[in-house]
C-alpha cells in the first residue's frame, strides 16, 4: 500500500522573481534524498505544495528524511478523496476518529478551497465538517482557540485530509546562498553553526585539526560522527581533516605561552581559507560566541581572523549557551559533542591565556613563527571524509 506525505514550502514562497530558481533547489533536494530509500517513491511538484507517493511499510524512513529538509515549513501524512461533499466529510470523519483515539478531545476543522469550482466556501465546509465529525464521534468537541488537534482539509487537484501535521524546520534549501567552510571541531557549539548556515542556503564544507597521538582516534572519529548528523541537514558534507601537530608544536615551543590558543586559531583560520579557496568556498564559518572563552573576545577575535581575506561568518555570537545546548539537542549533535575525547584546541592549553589581544602584536609573533611551510605540509597530507 502507498502513503501520501503532503509538504508545504517555507521561506522561499515568499521570494519574487527568483521564487523559481529556489523552488528548483528544494525540488532537486527533494528527489535526491528519496532517491537513497530503496523502494519505488513518486514525488509530485504543484504551485504551492509537494506531495510524496511512498510504500506504507518506509513511513519512518520518509519521516526520517522530511524532519531533517530544509526549506519546507511542514508536512503531513494525508489521505485524498474525490472533490465532492459526501467524500471529503467521510474522510473527515475517519480523521476525527484517529485523533480520538491517538487521545484528543476537542479539535477543529481548518479548510482551505484553492479549487474555487468546489461548492462550498471554506467557511461551509469547516461547519459542516464539524458537525459530521461531533456526530460520529460524541467524545469529541470543537475548540477553535485551542484543540488537542486541527483535522485540515485543502480542495486542490484532489481533496486532501489530515491532521497531525509536523513542523518543518523551514528556512532555504540548502544550495541557494552558495558554499562555505566550516571549521569544525568536537565541541557543541561548531556543528549548531553549520546547521543554522545551512537553513540559509549554504552549502556547508567542513575542516578539521587534530593532533594524533597527542589526541586520540576516538576523538577524530567523534568528529566524524558530528559531521555526519550535520550533513544530514546539509546534503551531506565533505569533512577535511588535518594533522596539525607540527603546528602546534612549534607554536609551543617558540611562542610565548599565553599567547599559544590566539594563535593556533590564527593558524587554523589561514589553513582553512587555503582550504576553502581551493574548493571555492566563499566564506569560514565558526561557532564562536562571543566572551564565552578566552579567544572569543572581541580583541582576540581580531586576532584570529586578521590576516584572511574571506568573511568569517559566526551566527552563534550572541547567543547563550543555553540556548546554544538546546539547539544542539534539537538536531542530534549533543551526546556526540559531550563524549570526554579532547581535541587539539585544548591541548598545551595555557592556564593563563591573553585575554585582550592587540592584533598587531599577535601579527608580528605569528611572523616570526614562520609557520608557512607547517601549514602547506599539513593542508597537502588531509584526510578527506564524505
Amino acid at each position: 500500500m502507498t502513503g501520501i506525505w503532503l509538504l508545504k514550502p517555507g521561506e522561499l514562497t515568499l521570494k519574487g522573481d527568483n521564487r523559481k530558481s529556489f523552488e528548483g533547489v528544494l525540488k532537486s533536494n527533494i528527489q535526491r534524498l528519496f532517491n537513497m530509500l530503496d523502494c519505488n517513491v513518486k514525488l509530485k511538484f504543484t504551485s504551492g505544495r509537494y506531495y510524496v507517493h511512498a510504500p506504507l511499510d518506509k513511513s519512518q524512513a520518509v519521516e526520517n528524511i522530511l524532519s531533517h529538509l530544509i526549506g519546507i515549513s511542514g508536512w503531513a501524512k494525508t489521505v485524498t478523496c474525490e472533490k465532492n461533499e459526501q467524500d471529503v466529510l467521510a474522510a473527515c470523519v475517519e480523521e476525527g476518529k484517529k485523533i480520538y483515539k491517538s487521545g484528543a478531545r476537542t479539535f477543529k476543522i481548518d479548510a482551505r478551497r484553492t479549487d474555487k469550482s468546489f461548492p462550498l466556501s471554506s467557511y461551509e465546509l469547516c461547519c459542516k465538517a464539524g458537525d459530521a465529525v461531533c456526530g460520529a464521534v460524541d467524545e469529541l468537541k470543537v475548540d477553535i482557540h485551542s484543540p488537542h488537534d486541527v483535522i485540515k482539509i485543502e480542495i486542490r487537484e484532489k481533496a486532501f485530509v489530515y491532521s497531525g501535521g509536523k513542523k518543518g524546520l523551514g528556512g532555504l534549501p540548502a544550495g541557494t546562498a552558495g558554499r562555505g567552510m566550516l571549521l569544525l571541531s568536537g565541541g557543541i557549539d561548531s556543528p549548531v553553526a553549520g546547521f543554522l548556515m545551512a537553513s540559509r542556503g549554504m552549502i556547508i564544507d567542513a575542516i578539521h585539526f587534530h593532533s594524533y597521538p597527542y589526541t586520540s582516534l576516538e576523538a577524530k572519529q567523534k568528529v566524524i560522527d558530528l559531521a555526519r548528523i550535520t550533513g544530514e541537514y546539509c546534503m551531506g558534507i565533505r569533512l577535511y581533516i588535518l594533522n596539525f601537530i607540527k603546528v602546534q608544536t612549534r607554536i609551543k615551543e617558540k611562542a610565548p605561552f599565553p599567547w599559544s590558543t590566539v594563535l593556533l586559531r590564527m593558524a587554523m583560520m589561514e589553513a582553512a581559507e587555503k582550504t576553502a579557496a581551493k574548493i571555492k568556498c566563499k566564506c569560514l564559518i565558526t561557532g564562536e560566541s562571543l566572551s564565552q572563552v578566552a579567544s572569543q573576545t572581541i580583541e582576540n577575535l581580531t586576532c584570529t581572523q586578521n590576516r584572511i581575506k574571506l568573511p568569517v561568518l559566526r551566527p552563534l555570537i550572541g547567543v547563550n549557551k543555553e540556548d546554544i545546548i538546546n539547539s544542539a539537542k534539537k538536531i542530534g549533535t549533543y551526546n556526540v559533542s559531550i563524549q570526554p575525547y579532547k581535541d587539539c584546541c585544548v591541548l598545551f592549553n595555557p592556564a593563563h591565556p591573553v585575554l585582550r589581544g592587540d592584533f598587531m602584536e599577535a601579527n608580528a609573533i605569528y611572523e616570526e613563527l614562520n609557520l608557512g611551510e607547517l601549514i602547506d605540509d599539513a593542508l597537502q597530507n588531509y584526510e578527506l571524509v564524505k
